[in-house]
Order: C-alpha cells, then sequence, then structure tokens
C-alpha cells in the first residue's frame, strides 16, 4: 500500500519525505515509515530507537542539538499534533554545505518527515500548543556523546519566525557554544559518516 515521494533540500544529503496519505470523510490512514519503501528510494538507514517529546505551548525552542563520534544519528523526523519550525545546521567539515541552515514546516497538516544524517545540529520551534514531536534514530542515545551549538549563532543567523528573547529553553540550551566555538573539538567530516 506505501510509497513516498522523496525530495532533496538545498542542503547536502538532507531529504523531505511524504508518505502517501489515504483521507476520506473519517480522517486519514498513512503508512509513516515502511523499511521497503524507504530502501526503495534509497534511505537505508537501520532505525533502532523511537523518540517522542511533548511541547505543551507554542514558543518551545529545543536545539540544536546533536550526538558526536560513534554515537552520532541519523533521524527521521514528523509531527504528529501542531506544528512546528524544524530547522537542521550542517556542521560537517568539507561539506559543500558546512555552516548553512535550513528551516522546513513539518505539522500534522503536511505529513511531510525530515531525513536528517548524522553530523547536522537539529533543532526545532513550536509554532503552536501541544506538538507532538517524533523522530527516529539510527543509533541510540548516549548522555555522553550529546553536543549542541547555539540555537542564536549570530553568524549563522537563523532566523526563528519567533521573538527569541520570550523563546522557552532548556537550561541546557541557554549555553551552547557558537559554531565557532565548536570547531576545534568538532568530529564530523564529510565523507567520513
Amino acid at each position: 500500500m506505501g510509497q513516498i515521494n522523496v525530495t532533496k533540500t538545498n542542503l547536502t544529503d538532507v531529504l523531505i519525505v511524504e508518505p502517501a496519505v489515504f483521507g476520506d470523510h473519517r480522517g486519514f490512514f498513512t503508512e509513516s515509515y515502511s523499511e521497503e519503501d524507504f530502501k526503495a528510494a534509497g534511505i537505508t538507514a537501520n532505525f533502532v530507537q523511537d523518540n517522542h517529546s511533548l511541547s505543551s505551548q507554542a514558543g518551545v525552542l529545543r536545539g540544536l542539538h546533536f550526538q558526536k563520534g560513534a554515537a552520532a544519528q541519523t533521524k527521521l523526523i514528523r509531527v504528529v499534533t501542531g506544528a512546528v519550525l524544524d530547522v537542521i545546521v550542517d556542521i560537517r567539515k568539507g561539506s559543500p554545505t558546512y555552516g548553512k541552515w535550513e528551516g522546513y514546516i513539518l505539522s500534522e497538516a503536511n505529513h511531510r518527515q525530515l531525513l536528517v544524517p548524522k553530523g547536522f545540529a537539529h533543532g526545532f520551534v513550536t509554532l503552536t500548543d501541544n506538538v507532538n514531536f517524533l523522530y527516529k534514530c539510527d543509533n541510540y542515545y548516549n548522555a555522553e556523546a550529546d553536543g549542541g551549538i547555539a540555537f542564536d549563532d549570530p553568524d549563522l543567523a537563523i532566523d526563528w519566525p519567533i521573538n527569541i528573547k520570550k523563546a522557552i529553553l532548556s537550561e541546557k540550551d541557554q549555553h551552547h557554544p557558537t559554531l565557532k566555538e565548536f570547531s576545534a573539538e568538532n568530529p564530523f567530516v564529510y565523507g567520513e559518516i
């Protein structure tokens, strides 16, 4: 029954995945993930962990996060209630899009998913209340490998659609280094992960 439409983005190796959605007067049905369909589309990540977060109000900003070293993760992201602006930054040294960011609206209405490869910092801001955010990972979470870069890094100049001075942040997300500050310890090299 499956079928997915895969679209390349301006960031090297990042894909938008749109599964077929079958709707009628009752609602809709979709296969959010089918290993067979993904492999047919050239997506071979072996997902081993599903994560789910709830952000209860608009203006919650989470990120920009990643896992370092052997714990690095490819993520397949979707939103099942509400809407977010999902932002990723290519932090792979030597990548044609190193230091570039893009934002994508993911919502319960558009059913889009975002495939984020290893070597990208990831974050999002909620555009609505009660956002249920789900993502698959091809590696298990490792607290010691946790990393992040500043969501408000002036060199990245991410265009968040909120007043970032009013963003609802975790304590951790208020203290990440800029990409420049992180560059000396950055383990991500394009073509090596």
